[in-house]
C-alpha cells in the first residue's frame, strides 16, 4: 500500500501560484464576499475569502481583472485557517487571466 496521498498528488491540472482579486456570491445562500486567489488551476483554486464559507456551498466567482464569472463549489475549508477554501469550478476553465497557462490546461478545451 502506498503512503502517498492520492487526493493531493494526482491533480487534474497543474497548480499555479497566483494572487488575483475575486468576488464570490452564494447561489442558494445569501453570501457575498471579496477575496483573492492563492493557487489556481484549470479545475479550481485555493482562495482566501473575507467571510467563512462552508463545504458544499455553491457559489459564483467573479475574477475582477478578467471580468469572467464561473460557477463553483466549496470543496475544502482549512480547519486552521477557515478563510482559506478550496473551490472546484463547475466547468474546467482558465478564468484566472493566465496568458501562458501550463500545457495541460489546454487539454480540456476544444479549439473553435
Amino acid at each position: 500500500m502506498s503512503s502517498k496521498p492520492v487526493t493531493r498528488d494526482s491533480r487534474r491540472s497543474t497548480r499555479v501560484p497566483l494572487k488575483v482579486i475575486i468576488a464570490a456570491q452564494g447561489l442558494s445562500d445569501p453570501v457575498v464576499c471579496e477575496g483573492e486567489t492563492i493557487v489556481v488551476n484549470l479545475h479550481g483554486a485555493l482562495i482566501s475569502a473575507s467571510v467563512r464559507l462552508r463545504v458544499g456551498m455553491n457559489i459564483e466567482i467573479l475574477v475582477c481583472i478578467t471580468g469572467k464569472r464561473a460557477k463553483a463549489k466549496i470543496v475544502y475549508v482549512d480547519p486552521e485557517k477557515p478563510e482559506h477554501c478550496g473551490i472546484a469550478l463547475a466547468e474546467p476553465e482558465n478564468i484566472w487571466g493566465l496568458s501562458f497557462p501550463p500545457d495541460d490546461w489546454h487539454e480540456a478545451h476544444e479549439e473553435p
